[in-house]
């Protein structure tokens, strides 16, 4: 396999994404959530450049590409961090990594409805499997339908930001290099999160400064591990083999999310949410093509043995 590197490069990232959900969780519970985002999104994009610069890839960007910067660190950094922040504040870390979890499944139908690829019956079945897990999952409360909870549309907005960014960094990398793309998103989208933060949360940075070391100790390696180093592998990798199948890894993030929070914040992982984790990774290989790719390779295979026995 060509993309093994890549692969297990990806295996990393989804570690180090899938512990980061409840390290948000217990970030966004101790600081205001808007502002300590936008501060952790901003040493992330510094994390960037300095790695950038010591590898003497900074360049400044073409007037084109800053319109993909722009709209990359709308989707990609504002909409996905501010939704996901404020999301965790009013969900479970449970709950929100299964509905991040239906990434690759969005990504997949954005690529299909944007990039003008026509989805078959099979994708359409992949959507179907994956809305009825993330249906099990926010409707399995006590309450049922009148348990919906805001935090959890949050978190789904925030995915499906995420999933649009993906469409613009396939575009974008064509010309500018990822890791650099990563790097003017961060600080941009961290710029734009800090004013908001200002407005939302007014008091946002008195006694910020006063959290325990631990505390910083968790911001830093968010900000460091998971989203400088992470998003620079992952939008290398979008560029490498495609947004669609890249973003079929994100489903192991789920899974180390899932560890994560019943680890970090003991919460309880029911027979429910695990339901509903197959019909998301049902709908992930069928959504995203997977399924049909492994078809068409086995096919491939078969037709290559039968011409050779000839």
């Amino acid at each position: 396999m060509k993309n093994i590197q890549t692969y297990l490069l990806l295996m990393g990232v989804m570690v180090a994404w899938g512990f980061n959900v409840p390290i948000i969780k217990i970030l966004v519970g101790y600081f205001p959530p808007v502002t300590i985002t936008s501060m952790r999104i901003f040493t992330a994009g510094i994390t960037v450049f300095i790695i950038m610069a010591a590898m003497k890839k900074i360049r400044k960007p073409s007037f084109g590409e800053w319109k993909f910067i722009i709209f990359g660190s709308l989707f990609s950094i504002v909409g996905h961090h501010f939704f996901l922040s404020m999301g965790l504040t009013k969900t479970s870390a449970t709950n929100g990594a299964l509905i991040l979890g239906t990434g690759p499944l969005l990504t997949a139908i954005l690529s299909s409805v944007l990039l003008r690829n026509r989805p078959t019956w099979v994708q359409i079945m992949g959507f179907l499997f994956g809305s009825a897990g993330v249906s099990f999952i926010v409707l399995s409360g006590e309450k049922g339908l009148s348990g919906l909870s805001i935090g959890d549309l949050n978190v789904f907005l925030s995915i499906l930001s995420q999933a649009l960014s993906f469409i613009l960094i396939s575009k974008a990398a064509r010309t500018l290099d990822p890791r650099l793309l990563t790097g003017y998103m961060l600080i941009f989208g961290s710029i734009l999160l800090f004013f908001i933060g200002q407005w939302q949360e007014p008091h946002g940075l008195k006694g910020i400064f006063h959290a325990p070391i631990l505390l910083w100790a968790a911001f830093l390696s968010s900000a460091v591990l998971s989203t400088a180093l992470g998003h620079m592998v992952y939008n290398s990798a979008i560029k490498k083999i495609g947004p669609a199948e890249a973003s079929i890894f994100i489903n192991l993030s789920t899974f180390f999310s899932l560890v994560g929070s019943a680890v970090l914040l003991g919460e309880i992982i029911t027979s429910i949410h695990l339901f509903g984790l197959l019909f998301i990774v049902a709908g992930v290989v069928l959504g995203s093509g997977a399924f049909e790719d492994l078809l068409r390779k086995r096919k491939r295979k078969e037709l290559g043995q039968t011409q050779k026995n000839y």
